[in-house]
């Protein structure tokens, strides 16, 4: 082959955009810093920092947050485990939804990437990545305006009057099995001399063990693949 078909892009990839890598049935088993944060959570204590009218607020709220996880996606030659998840958030003492969100995480062993994608049903979607390291503890992704990748879209109205500059959440998995975000979106407000600092943080605690992929379930029913698989280093069940 030329030096030409030797070339590897920025992407980490070379020119073959189609041919296709054996991926893993087992997804609890390749998601990298991911891992802990598989199964259902609960927060009690989290706070919002949001705009009001003539400055900011800050609430606390509940929050459920399920991550469950899919089989393995391919790109061609890229290859992704992931997490499907939906955070709901409602103020404490109410009933009523503070913030409902659906995404995914996604983890790319190949470049030790991270990838959450997320959507609000106020007209607004993010891409963020970051690298990490399989066995990482801490990781944070960021997204940026104006570009087509890790890029921020809204509809017109937010995009005019609460445009998102930039937007970073920053996990960490605690010892305890508990994990934590801490996360900012910058904000430009017509109103506002400086841009806003809107930010996020909460702790949350398992309540629910992860289900299975569906591939690995189905392997799973038919003996083709062992409960054991699917164990971490501490003999739990993952």
């Amino acid at each position: 082959m030329s030096e030409a078909e030797h070339a590897v892009h920025a992407d980490g990839y070379g020119d073959d955009l189609f041919t296709e890598p054996p991926g893993d049935p087992a997804t609890l088993a390749n998601l990298g810093p991911l891992a802990p944060l598989a199964g259902v959570w609960e927060g009690i204590k989290g706070d919002d920092h949001h705009p009001v009218l003539g400055g900011g607020a800050l609430t606390i709220y509940v929050e459920r947050y399920e991550l469950v996880p899919i089989d393995f996606q391919t790109n061609g030659p890229q290859l992704f485990y992931g997490l499907r998840y939906h955070t709901h958030i409602h103020e404490v003492g109410k009933v009523e939804t503070f913030h409902d969100q659906v995404g995914y995480w996604l983890w790319e062993p190949a470049t030790k990437t991270v990838v959450h994608t997320l959507t609000i049903p106020r007209g607004q979607v993010v891409v963020a990545g970051g690298q990490a390291e399989p066995d990482a503890t801490e990781f944070e992704v960021s997204a940026t305006l104006g570009t087509g990748v890790y890029g921020i879209s809204a509809v017109p109205f937010i995009d005019r009057a609460f445009r998102t500059l930039s937007y970073r959440l920053k996990v960490t998995t605690q010892p305890d099995g508990r994990w934590s975000y801490d996360g900012n979106a910058i904000l430009e407000i017509p109103d506002r001399d400086e841009p806003f600092e809107h930010s996020d943080a909460n702790t949350l605690t398992r309540v629910a063990p992860p289900s299975l992929n569906p591939l690995a379930l189905a392997l799973v029913r038919d003996g083709s693949l062992g409960i054991g698989d699917l164990r971490n280093e501490s003999g739990n069940v993952l």
